[in-house]
């Protein structure tokens, strides 16, 4: 992979309005969780994948500051997250959807990344499993917000 992922969508510079609601912003971004896994593993499968949502999306960190005892606070995603849940069937159907959709950047974490202790072996696991063989756990989607929107439907909010 080279330094720059241009598929990768962000925002630019004049984008990141730090004063308006998140529904005003040009992007989404959405964690989509299998709905039936065990709260720690759903949260560690998200988690992950908002770490390479963080290092690859231009403009998605906002400034940090301090509190008011001087204390400072990095910054945090600015355009907010949702965080939903669906079966496991339907979050297979929604990654190859954004697979096709124009402007949707999508990363997934297939069970084999939690279930794999060394990550060379997750690696090695990943290399030979097709694509539609790989048990989603969670996917984040950032992009248009109409396409994200049609993307997610109406998912509930993960409980």
């Amino acid at each position: 992979m080279t330094a720059v992922d241009e598929t990768v969508p962000g925002w630019l510079p004049d984008e990141v309005v730090l004063d308006q609601p998140t529904r005003s912003s040009r992007l989404r971004w959405v964690l989509v969780v299998d709905a039936d896994l065990p709260a720690g593993v759903a949260v560690n499968a998200a988690a992950c994948t908002a770490a390479q949502v963080g290092s690859s999306v231009a403009g998605l960190l906002g400034p940090g500051g301090p509190d008011a005892d001087g204390t400072f606070h990095p910054g945090l995603p600015w355009a907010g997250c949702s965080v939903l849940a669906a079966p496991a069937e339907q979050l297979s159907g929604i990654a190859a959807k954004a697979a096709a959709a124009l402007g949707v950047w999508a990363v997934g974490m297939p069970a084999s990344a939690q279930t794999n202790r060394v990550y060379a072996e997750y690696l090695q696991e990943l290399a030979t499993t097709p694509a539609d063989g790989l048990a989603l756990r969670a996917l984040s989607l950032v992009g248009p917000r109409n396409r994200i929107d049609k993307l997610v439907g109406k998912l509930p909010l993960l409980r």
